[in-house]
């Protein structure tokens, strides 16, 4: 190709780049309405899964909103520790978003008929809930919606009426009472039942110093109480919903290798994109609030170019270590300093980076200081009308085919231009198994696109979007990539 050519290819590569093929099939039904004449399902869609302005433009939520939080249903006999469990919970999800709902704070009020003889109430009984308004609060956060919880006042036998607990969207929804598997729709709403199972005597107990100390009873009026009405509900009604439990929980809080493995199992939900269920070689680097924090001000658009390089290479280092962590390795044995023998693994040897111009050289940096003296390619894919991606020019090491590739490119749209790249890799030599392709974030699109093509492929990535909009920007994104990073934006 003439030098002229080429200069006058990098040069038109400057502008706006895409990594996706244009067809109008991966457009997204839910894109944003470009005028008020967009149908009304698309609106009325667009409404239920973010904002809608005015003026017709609808703001798409976030892959936190977009996603469902996981739901776990945690119910038992009264005072069996089922507290104690969910807070060992949320303890161990320090790095998640976890709330916890309380039944008890949907019991209906008692009128002042049945307050003057509450001590006949059955407060164990389903019909003591406001089943409905449970159903319609976990509705919303569900679909990752605030919602206002109400307060129950145990003394008064009546809820607060002027004060509400603000219970925010989060990754995880506990939902905790001794008739939470009572009802099946309730139940539907659950991922994940527990049923904690404690000795009668010692629920007893518990429940005795509980009324006492906390709701203002005395302890004959507690034991009238749990005669009555708790033990018998507790046999009609709490202990037939123990067969609906995924797991079950003897000596409740104190049964901490139970709990462990609650919470090893809730990790690997939380981190595991309903993609990576289909396609197991899709890799996300497990969220933490780090991590989410740096992807907030990466997509801020008022973030300053110092700070958008310096997020975006922390970013950056974490998916390449990740990346790296799929390579091979052979076992290796060394002595320390201390005369011990230690064994350990040894790098993979035969390794290169392959950067799709211009926005994958972002990611250079990070992968030299990770792998010392590693050899880095190049292909420039430039886009010629919307007919498809052209490859225009690459520069590779002589002898990639016998290496295994990291091929750099931070924002996964469509997938044409990543499958381009893939497709030459693979006519160099280099067998589809040995390439891992690293990338910020990734739209739903993209990753089917790469993937159904390229099954042996590995894509480790941080973050996967939302999706496309009608330009095939991946939504919420975060721009321009190439121009925030290296400050051609302006």
């Amino acid at each position: 190709m003439p030098e002229k050519a080429v200069d006058d290819v990098m040069e038109a590569a400057v502008g706006a780049h895409f990594s996706g093929l244009r067809l109008e099939a991966l457009r997204l039904s839910t894109s944003a309405p470009s005028s008020p004449s967009s149908s009304p399902a698309a609106a009325a869609h667009a409404h239920s899964n973010g904002a809608v302005y005015a003026n017709g433009t609808a703001e798409l939520p976030s892959p936190a909103a977009a996603r469902q939080p996981f739901v776990i249903g945690v119910s038992g006999g009264t005072a069996s520790g089922k507290t104690t469990v969910c807070d060992m919970i949320i303890q161990q999800l320090h790095d998640h978003r976890v709330v916890l709902v309380n039944q008890d704070s949907f019991y209906r009020g008692l009128t002042a008929e049945e307050s003057a003889h509450a001590q006949d109430y059955n407060f164990d009984h389903p019909d003591a809930f406001d089943t409905e308004q449970l159903l319609e609060c976990m509705g919303q956060l569900k679909r990752a919606q605030p919602v206002n919880v109400p307060i129950y006042d145990f003394k008064k036998h009546r809820r607060c009426s002027d004060s509400f607990r603000k219970v925010n969207a989060s990754d995880v929804i506990i939902l905790e009472g001794i008739l939470v598997f009572h009802d099946q729709r309730v139940r539907n709403l659950m991922d994940m039942k527990i049923f904690v199972d404690t000795d009668a005597d010692i629920r007893l107990a518990r429940r005795i110093r509980r009324d006492t100390v906390e709701r203002g009873r005395d302890i004959s009026s507690v034991l009238d109480q749990y005669g009555r009405f708790v033990k018998p509900a507790f046999d009609d009604f709490v202990l037939p919903s123990k067969k609906y439990a995924d797991v079950i929980i003897p000596r409740g809080g104190d049964n901490h290798v139970a709990v462990d493995l609650i919470v090893q199992h809730i990790r690997t939900k939380l981190g595991q994109h309903d993609l990576c269920k289909i396609y197991p070689n899709v890799h996300v680097v497990q969220s933490t609030f780090q991590i989410r924090g740096m992807h907030t001000l990466i997509r801020d658009r008022e973030i300053t170019t110092p700070d958008f390089v310096f997020y975006s290479d922390r970013l950056i280092r974490l998916v390449v270590e990740h990346g790296l962590g799929h390579l091979p390795f052979t076992e290796k044995q060394v002595i320390t300093p201390t005369g011990s023998v230690y064994m350990g693994v040894d790098f993979c040897k035969k390794l290169c980076g392959v950067s799709i111009v211009r926005s994958g050289e972002s990611m250079e940096n990070a992968l030299r200081a990770c792998c010392k003296g590693i050899k880095i390619g190049k292909i420039l894919i430039h886009r010629v009308g919307d007919n498809g991606q052209q490859l225009v020019y690459h520069k590779l090491p002589m002898d990639i085919a016998e290496r295994h590739v990291l091929l750099l490119d931070p924002v996964l749209g469509t997938g044409n231009s990543v499958a381009q790249a893939i497709d030459l890799l693979i006519r160099k030599g280099v067998p589809e198994g040995r390439i891992i392709f690293l990338n910020l974030i990734s739209a739903p699109e993209g990753i089917q696109c790469i993937c159904k093509r390229f099954p042996s492929l590995k894509i480790v990535t941080s973050e996967i979007d939302y999706g496309l909009n009608e330009e095939f920007r991946v939504i919420p994104g975060l721009g321009e990539y190439g121009d925030r990073y290296f400050g051609t934006d302006n």
